[in-house]
């Protein structure tokens, strides 16, 4: 078999496309359909230039985004206050999108990483790889490492900030650390809230739902961690925790803030694609 860890063979149906994948098809499709979730009132625009970068690395890859309930093309929607609503919702539309004729590789940020893990936790039939960037879980960290208790000021600041691009420019200053891209980045976010403006009924219920997630299963597929170092927002022991317990691989970047991606999209890209040929090879 071409994966280091080959699933079980036994075949496996999935309730919402009504096809099925064996453990060597699931293995082979390994980085090769990606989708892309974001994390707390962001949507799929807030990736910027992400996508691009990670088709560079995996040029026979098919990259896909989809909005959490309540972002985004959903913005008029109100966001379930669970995780697994959250998860079911999005999976819905994944299928509406013709997502799942093939197994995905999750990639999620934060909170999307929340959601990544509970769908393939509870849908592994969907799902062929994992990966959590800056995600935390209620059962194996401290709320005051999943939310770092110096931020809590820069929470109510910024939910009280009116002026989209001041709000979006004290998000930047909280999420990342390159400073060279605060002012485009500041513009180019003001126009997705003006464009798609998030509820503060649906940031709450975000916020309810990742508070309360507890993961207490590990998905069947592969499991990639990474993390920021300088990540001002959650605690990076919270992917440590993640790491530790379920015995998981753990990429750290040494500067980068919340916002992985956008700090340094490269490194992510280089590491995804080492990650897909450590585990399967060429793709």
């Amino acid at each position: 078999p071409c994966c280091r860890h080959p699933h079980s063979l036994r075949l496996r149906a999935s309730p919402i496309s009504g096809r099925y994948f064996d453990g060597t098809i699931m293995s082979e499709h390994l980085g090769r359909h990606w989708l892309l979730l974001r994390g707390l009132s962001r949507e799929s625009a807030h990736w910027g230039d992400f996508p691009s970068l990670l088709r560079m690395r995996l040029p026979h890859a098919e990259i896909a985004t989809l909005d959490l309930p309540g972002t985004g093309a959903h913005y008029r929607e109100l966001s379930p206050s669970t995780l697994t609503d959250i998860t079911d919702s999005l999976r819905v539309q994944a299928a509406g999108d013709g997502l799942l004729k093939q197994p995905l590789t999750l990639l999620g940020l934060s909170l999307g990483g929340m959601v990544a893990w509970d769908w393939a936790s509870r849908y592994p039939h969907d799902v062929c790889g994992v990966v959590l960037i800056n995600s935390s879980f209620a059962n194996l960290s401290p709320f005051y490492r999943r939310l770092r208790w110096q931020s809590y000021a820069n929470v109510f600041n910024v939910l009280g900030q009116r002026d989209v691009c001041q709000r979006e420019r004290a998000i930047l200053q909280w999420v990342i650390n390159r400073r060279d891209l605060d002012e485009a980045v500041a513009q180019a976010w003001a126009q997705i809230q003006s464009r798609h403006p998030v509820s503060m009924r649906t940031t709450v219920n975000q916020l309810v739902a990742a508070a309360r997630y507890i993961a207490d299963q590990k998905p069947s597929s592969p499991v990639l961690l990474l993390n920021s170092a300088g990540d001002r927002l959650v605690d990076p022991a919270c992917s440590q925790a993640i790491s530790e317990h379920w015995q998981l691989p753990l990429m750290t970047h040494p500067w980068s803030g919340h916002d992985l991606p956008l700090d340094d999209g490269n490194w992510v890209a280089e590491r995804l694609l080492s990650w897909v040929k450590l585990e399967c090879g060429a793709i």
